[in-house]
């Protein structure tokens, strides 16, 4: 009997550009069903572009992705839109809209993808409110929320339709330690209470180390290191060590290229990430 995870995404040599700028180059990698995958790098790696691609906001260059099974690449918009219904996404600001209630957010995807009574939908938004300890709130503005607040009723809204794939776009960032701890245990509770596969980008290592089955280093484009925390934490590779470490790297200049950026010159064909 196989008792292996499935595996719920799927990145085969996507390689991807804007304009004339190559960002991602020939990334390749899995995520196991109920796995927390954290991807990491330096500013400018692309991680954040690498988040973008698997939520199919961006088109490939080429490559593959294959969310739950299905290629993205070649769905049809009716296959799209019942593919995103499966998948929750927590923004990075919290992405709530100001005229609504806390309640009308979280009930939002409700009522553009379900068919439900307001009744039924008013529980279901006092439930997930429940599980990310926000019980009662549900007729406050956004504006009267902290910003630890707003994270948490963001996961609560993503969760909503009890995503299989939950994705999480720099959780942590702008809240001081203590919230940032509480929102690394409420993905791990999320994680364990809805049965999901989580995908996190942050550059805060302690949520890393907390919360990551397996981490993925990216570097000017290119996958540096997959593997576990304690792998991680023993790799040899400098740019690795440095990243953990927080030492900056000595650029080293080449005259020609120097002035050929200053021209606009390396403009055909230069590499770049964001």
């Amino acid at each position: 009997m196989n008792t292996e995870p499935n595996t719920v995404i799927e990145v085969e040599d996507l390689v991807t550009h804007y304009g004339t700028r190559k960002i991602l180059d020939g990334v390749s990698m899995n995520v196991a069903e109920g796995e927390i995958m954290v991807i990491m790098g330096g500013s400018g790696s692309g991680k954040s572009t690498l988040l973008r691609f698997l939520m199919a906001l961006e088109k490939q260059t080429s490559g593959t992705i294959r969310l739950l099974g299905q290629d993205i690449g070649s769905a049809t918009q009716q296959q799209m839109f019942d593919l995103r219904k499966k998948i929750g996404v927590a923004f990075q600001g919290g992405a709530l809209f100001s005229s609504m209630t806390v309640g009308e957010n979280i009930m939002l995807p409700l009522f553009e993808h379900a068919k439900l009574d307001m009744m039924t939908m008013e529980i279901m938004a006092r439930m997930k409110l429940e599980v990310v300890d926000l019980a009662g709130f549900e007729d406050l503005m956004p504006a009267e929320l902290s910003g630890g607040m707003i994270k948490r009723a963001a996961f609560a809204r993503a969760v909503i339709m009890d995503p299989k794939l939950l994705f999480c776009d720099e959780p942590s960032a702008g809240l001081d330690p203590v919230v940032a701890s509480a929102l690394d245990d409420l993905i791990l509770k999320l994680r364990d209470a809805l049965q999901m596969t989580v995908v996190v980008v942050t550059h805060e290592l302690e949520s890393v180390f907390k919360i990551a089955d397996r981490v993925t280093v990216l570097d000017r484009g290119r996958i540096l290191f997959i593997g576990t925390v304690d792998e991680l934490r023993n790799n040899k590779s400098e740019r690795i060590q440095n990243l953990l470490n927080r030492r900056p790297e000595d650029e080293i200049i080449d005259p020609d290229e120097y002035l050929r950026r200053l021209t606009g010159e390396e403009e055909t064909g230069g590499d770049a990430t964001l």
